[in-house]
């Protein structure tokens, strides 16, 4: 049985350099320029779909499923991958859940014991992202608090969107790195999500 990747602080932003660090097998260099498509009314189908495969796979161990990211924003700009948010009771306890997701077809690409214990499996046959997150982790409110503020205001919906193509336009060696550089508008956006809560 192969060791697990040293652990990373919890603090640790969802770097490039931390998925190197946990992926499984080799991650390859960009090829191709971020593809950034218009909002296509599709998307919450193939969520839907999901969360319904999720849920006859997992029953109970599945305690949320939510969409999230860019495309489950009606009207934002998108990569087509379809990001779905999973919540477990311990996303740490593999043999909980994994099997179960492996023998439905889907595949464990990074383990990240040292951010919040993350786990991001890919579908069986469509182009998403499964984030798998323990209950009470607080990266479970963050994204939420992202994805409700931008359906809520146009202004921050339209800042996200031009700030995400222009990035695209630039050459990325990792789609991470495209990632990591949106965080200081993405950062910016949720203390104004923050700031709307607590008023």
């Amino acid at each position: 049985m192969s060791k697990d990747p040293p652990s990373v602080p919890q603090s640790s932003p969802n770097s490039e350099e931390v998925n190197r660090a946990h992926s499984r097998g080799e991650r390859g260099a960009l090829s191709n320029p971020v593809r950034i498509v218009d909002y296509d009314a599709k998307w919450p189908g193939l969520f839907e779909r999901e969360a319904e495969r999720l849920g006859s796979v997992l029953g109970s161990r599945a305690l949320r499923i939510e969409h999230v990211g860019s495309t489950s924003v009606p009207g934002l700009a998108a990569k087509p991958v379809i990001d779905v948010l999973l919540i477990v009771a311990d996303s740490s306890d593999e043999a909980a859940y994994a099997p179960a997701l492996e023998a439905a077809g889907y595949r464990l690409g990074i383990r990240e014991p040292g951010w919040h214990e993350h786990r991001l499996f890919h579908g069986p046959d469509t182009d998403l992202n499964l984030h798998v997150f323990s209950a009470g982790c607080p990266e479970i409110e963050r994204m939420l608090l992202f994805r409700d503020w931008l359906r809520e205001n146009p202004a921050d919906r339209e800042l996200y969107a031009r700030t995400k193509l222009a990035l695209a336009t630039k050459q990325w060696a990792q789609v991470q790195d495209y990632a990591d550089a949106k965080s200081a508008v993405v950062e910016e956006i949720l203390a104004r999500a923050r700031a709307s809560e607590n008023k």
